[in-house]
Parts: structure tokens; C-alpha cells; sequence
């Protein structure tokens, strides 16, 4: 298909600067793909369409503080640091990406913080933003980490243009977050409340975890209309060997397997056995997901509304059928559904 083919309108108000005030009452519509019908519900009433022995797999990454602000030597011009992910824990080497970059050459040090107690230098220029910046701190490994943690900002995205706000460090963040190292949050996840998550454990829904850790490049732009040229960036995936044993044996006993969010059923698509059957997987991943493209573990997935020619948009579109969803995504802007990051869900059957 073409990037073409995944552009619509979408007004600027239906851009979620906020997420719903309870985690589990944002908006639901739910796409049943057999039938062809849409409904418009609420979060919390996701139980309704799970049984006992259903299982949900979610992403359980934490994002971390990611977003620095530094000073530069001399000038003392403002700097975003954006980190991306750590190349070597003992030479305290980052990948990043700095705004404006202009600005920002090799030898150049950053100085983080009031006391200015964090001090980088830039080694290395990776892509016209990127760079590889060396952290000097007088300090243990475990201080240091503290105080990038400190000093850094929960990394909402871009399109909100307020403030980060304390509320955000909670909200932009699942509630079973685990394992830190991510730089966007699973967005689906972020509906589920501890309340919801009892009722439908009571109810029998299983839930098992796997971990990708999300990196920019989920949302990076496609900047190519033949989506076959278009490269994803890699991002680490872990999912163990009972993980993998509880979503084959769902298959077997033909139970429904829900992928909470586009990561997660990344991270399952990845990782296919011959048969369709889910193998274990410590490595990383590159796979884009467009149409047409046959899915072979979840038989169901929960999303949010993602923006015109996005890489999330074209896995949904996959999923659901690309008219399908196209009919969907004209529904929700009609009926004023909040997309992205804080915004509403959809669940497909």
C-alpha cells in the first residue's frame, strides 16, 4: 500500500492534550471484524467482552525521565537532550537527540542542572539531530542513574504543547510498569486502573507480560510513499519462556489472546514459530506491520486513535482491514473521540 492511502483530517482538538480523569473511562469503540459493526462504550466495559482463560498481554517497559535540559560551555545557550538509549554503562555513553542541533558540535560540553554537578560532551555525530554524548560525574554508576532520574522530565510527546505537569509522571505510565527503558509510554496500557484489572482477574481473564522498550522510532514520520521502502528503527524485546507457553496454550484451547497496544503485538509478531506458535525472544526488532499482513498469535488487540500516516495506523489498519478501519477512524472524528498519546481506545475482536 501507499503512505498516501493512510492520510485524513484530523482537527487539532481531537489531539489529547490530557488523558480522561479516571484512567479506565476514557472513550471505547469496538470493532467487531466478523460482523462489521462498531460501538461506542467506555473503557472499564472491555470486561464484557472477555471470558475466563482469555488472556491479555501487555508491555510492561517504564518510562524513564528522558527529557534533559542543559546549558552550553561558554554560550550558555539552552539545550534539549533527548536520551534514546545507553550504548555503554561504564563510559557512561548515550545515544541522543539534541533541539536545536545547530548548535551542538563535537567537543562541545553540556552542563545539566543548578550546580551544574552534570557535565557531558558530545563524541560523536549520528544523524542531523543525533548525537553520542559522554556523561562526566564524579560518582557511583547507581548516583549517577539518580541523578539523570533528577534532573530529567517525563517525555511526553511533542504535539502537547503545555508543560509537563506532576500529574504526568503517573499518568504517562502504566500501572504495571516493570522494567525501565523506554522513551514513550505503551499508550493502551495506560486504561487500565488496578480496579479494572481485579474485575477481570475475578472474572478468569489471564494476564501474562512481555517488554518492549519503546523508542522514538515508533513515531518516527514515513517519509516514503512505497511502504516497503520504509526501515523501522530496532527496539529491544524480551519475552520469556513462560509467557510464550501461556499464549500457546491459549491458542490451543482456542481462547481469545488480546494484544494490549501495537507494541505488544510487535514484539509477538517478531517472534513466530512455524507452526503459529509463539517462541521465547531476548533481541530486538525492526518489523513493520502494514497491509496486508497475516497475524498469527493475537486474535484480538487494544489501541488508541493514532495520527495520518503513522506506523501505529497502518499496523491497526492491518489488523482490523484497511476499509474497515478507514470507516472507523471517520467515525471517531465525527464523534469527537481524543486520539493519540492521552487519548481514547479501541478494541478490535
Amino acid at each position: 500500500m501507499k503512505l498516501s492511502a493512510f492520510n485524513f483530517e484530523l482537527p487539532d482538538e481531537l489531539l489529547a492534550e490530557y488523558p480522561s480523569e479516571n484512567r479506565d473511562e476514557a472513550r471505547l469503540m469496538v470493532l467487531n471484524r466478523k460482523e462489521q459493526t462498531i460501538e461506542h462504550r467506555l473503557f472499564k466495559d472491555v470486561i464484557d467482552y472477555f471470558d475466563d482463560g482469555d488472556l491479555m498481554l501487555l508491555n510492561d517497559t517504564k518510562v524513564f525521565p528522558a527529557r534533559l535540559f542543559g546549558n552550553k560551555e561558554k554560550t550558555g545557550a539552552r539545550i534539549e537532550v533527548f536520551l534514546l538509549r545507553e550504548l555503554n554503562a561504564e563510559n557512561r555513553l548515550w545515544d541522543v537527540l539534541v533541539d536545536p542541533a545547530r548548535k551542538i558540535r563535537i567537543g562541545n560540553k553540556l552542563f545539566f542542572g543548578d550546580d551544574e554537578s552534570l557535565v557531558a560532551e558530545v563524541i560523536d555525530n549520528t544523524t542531523s539531530r543525533g548525537r553520542t554524548l559522554r556523561f562526566l560525574f564524579d560518582g557511583s554508576y547507581e548516583a549517577f542513574r539518580e541523578k539523570l532520574t533528577a534532573l530529567g522530565e517525563t517525555p511526553i510527546p511533542k504535539y502537547i504543547r503545555r508543560d509537563v505537569e506532576e500529574s504526568d509522571a503517573e499518568r504517562y505510565q502504566t500501572i504495571y510498569a516493570k522494567h525501565e527503558g523506554a522513551v514513550a509510554a505503551p499508550t493502551a496500557g495506560l486504561h487500565f486502573s488496578k480496579h479494572l484489572m481485579k474485575r477481570l482477574e475475578i472474572k478468569g481473564v489471564d494476564f501474562e507480560a512481555l517488554t518492549l522498550h519503546v523508542g522514538l522510532g515508533t513515531f518516527s514520520p514515513v517519509e516514503v510513499e512505497d511502504l516497503s521502502k520504509h526501515k523501522m528503527d530496532s527496539e529491544q524485546v524480551f519475552i520469556s519462556e513462560g509467557t510464550a507457553a501461556k499464549v500457546n496454550a491459549a491458542l490451543d484451547e482456542k481462547r481469545r489472546v488480546c494484544a494490549v497496544g501495537t507494541t505488544a503485538m510487535r514484539s509477538i509478531e517478531s517472534s513466530v514459530s512455524a507452526n503459529s506458535r509463539l517462541n521465547p525472544y531476548d533481541g530486538w526488532t525492526h518489523k513493520f506491520i502494514f497491509p496486508p499482513h497475516n497475524f498469527s498469535i493475537a486474535n484480538s488487540m487494544i489501541t488508541n486513535f493514532h495520527t495520518p500516516k503513522s506506523t501505529l495506523m497502518m499496523m491497526t489498519a492491518a489488523f482490523a482491514g484497511y476499509d474497515f478501519l478507514m470507516k472507523a477512524y471517520e467515525e471517531a472524528v465525527k464523534e469527537k473521540y481524543k486520539f493519540y498519546s492521552y487519548g481514547d481506545a479501541m478494541l478490535i475482536l
